[in-house]
């Protein structure tokens, strides 16, 4: 089983940190692949970084298939191109909002999200309505830590006790965490706080592992079949669809 965990963003470091946050909780014998796009923002702080991150995650999961790869996590909690890449994979496609906010779900009557700035805050809820997490998803809160500076050691206090002040505030029973960057501060924030703290790259990468292992595929009809084929110019060019007989 191979599965591939794409880092929508072009840090390599960060990357890396999400890669043993994946392999970490993948069952023997399952091959996770920490993968970098060659094109994109270096971090996604805006829905114009998130548009702008989508060619490149795109181009990973064209490659993927081209491989054989089985399934993937999209490691951004904005899970930007979630829909295109369902179109083009064969196998499950999770990202890490969407898998985190689940497995929440199930471990009290509510959670509270806690990501890095502010402004994504919005996006963040959106994606509570669209998975249907609204009455679980207590409350929203951004630490004021740009992604890129989440390596700053100084970063683990203030994000330790923005996660207490969510539980407080909302009176929450989880933290779900915001950032693909914070995957491995799980073990840490738990301690601190009390309450069970979810990294969605983890639960993701479980989920894309339990749907393979059963044997479960997209259906391949209807909003997710195969984009139709079509050509794309400019910039765009190596993103043309061509007809593919598909297994």
């Amino acid at each position: 089983m191979r599965i591939r965990v794409i880092n929508p963003n072009t840090t390599a470091a960060m990357t890396a940190v999400i890669e043993e946050s994946a392999k970490a909780v993948a069952a023997p014998g399952t091959i996770v692949e920490g993968i970098t796009p060659a094109m994109g923002p270096v971090s996604i702080e805006s829905h114009y970084d998130e548009a702008l991150s989508v060619p490149g995650l795109l181009a990973e999961i064209a490659q993927g298939e081209a491989e054989g790869v089985d399934g993937y996590v999209i490691a951004c909690f904005g899970d930007p191109g979630l829909d295109a890449a369902r179109e083009l994979a064969r196998g499950p496609v999770l990202g890490i909002a969407e898998a985190a906010m689940q497995f929440a779900s199930h471990l009290g009557r509510g959670f509270s999200v806690v990501t890095t700035l502010s402004r994504t805050a919005g996006r963040a809820a959106d994606l509570a309505e669209r998975y249907g997490m609204q009455r679980f998803c207590l409350g929203i809160h951004g630490c004021e830590i740009p992604v890129l500076e989440l390596e700053d050691p100084k970063a683990r206090r203030v994000i330790a006790d923005a996660c207490r002040d969510a539980v407080h505030s909302d009176n929450s029973d989880a933290i779900v965490l915001g950032c693909a960057g914070m995957a491995d501060l799980c073990e840490y924030l738990t301690a601190e706080v009390g309450v069970p703290v979810v990294d969605g790259v983890a639960a993701a990468t479980l989920q894309v592992q339990s749907l393979i292992t059963m044997g479960l595929r997209k259906s391949g009809r209807g909003e997710f079949a195969r984009p139709l084929p079509k050509q794309y110019t400019g910039l765009l060019s190596d993103f043309s669809i061509t007809e593919e007989v598909r297994s």
